[in-house]
């Protein structure tokens, strides 16, 4: 096959993936247990995991974005905790990175990338695109080997759901994601977002929802 076909070969895939990955926003892996009653006057109120964040304002913050998607959804706002329904204990974070070493052959070979998985590096497979979360290198269409490393972040958000009255359990959801980025301030609205896309779900079912760029939303 000549240089000029082997080009036009990889960009087709190539633009696609670039494409996709700029038109879709955070993948998000969501797990979900139910048993959510329908909304009929019931209040709750939002509280977090750890006790040191009581009175947080980036608590509030995020707090206030699972509130208006309550509200959204048929509920309201309790004054105080003894007066409300339900509590919703609420958890997020982002872990500290993991580096990713990707190695692009050139024309000579199968196109290899690393199987990651939250039980670490698993070597090369040989397919053409990377299985898992969304993986933001593609690789290179020259006749030469390169090496890139990264950097990758995992993120999370809990929510619980619990009767005030008896303690009994309404709702454990959790929503992950891996990303370049470790700025909560842009990954716990989406994460949030993605939790109550389609809210409160199948119980029992993890579904990959991705939330689109603000500029696509509405």
């Amino acid at each position: 096959m000549s240089i000029q076909k082997k080009l036009l070969t990889l960009a087709a895939p190539l633009a696609l993936l670039t494409l996709a990955g700029c038109a879709t926003g955070l993948p998000t892996q969501v797990s979900r247990f139910q048993a959510m009653p329908a909304p009929a006057g019931q209040s709750f109120v939002i509280q977090p995991v750890a006790p040191d964040l009581q009175g947080s304002l980036e608590f509030s913050q995020y707090a206030d974005l699972v509130r208006r998607n309550l509200i959204a959804e048929g509920y309201s706002e309790a004054p105080s905790a003894s007066a409300a329904t339900f509590v919703v204990s609420l958890d997020y974070g982002v872990d500290g990175g993991r580096t990713k070493i990707v190695t692009t052959p050139g024309f000579g070979g199968a196109i290899h990338r690393p199987y990651f998985s939250r039980w670490g590096y698993f070597g090369a497979r040989p397919y053409p695109f990377y299985y898992g979360w969304s993986d933001p290198f593609w690789d290179s269409p020259w006749d030469y080997p390169e090496v890139r490393s990264y950097v990758v972040y995992e993120s999370f958000v809990d929510m619980d759901i619990k009767r005030t009255a008896d303690g009994q359990s309404l709702f454990e959801g959790t929503a992950r994601a891996r990303s370049r980025t470790d700025d909560l301030t842009t990954l716990v609205p989406n994460l949030v977002e993605a939790m109550f896309t389609g809210f409160p779900g199948n119980s029992g079912e993890t579904v990959r929802i991705t939330v689109p760029p603000p500029r696509e939303r509405g």
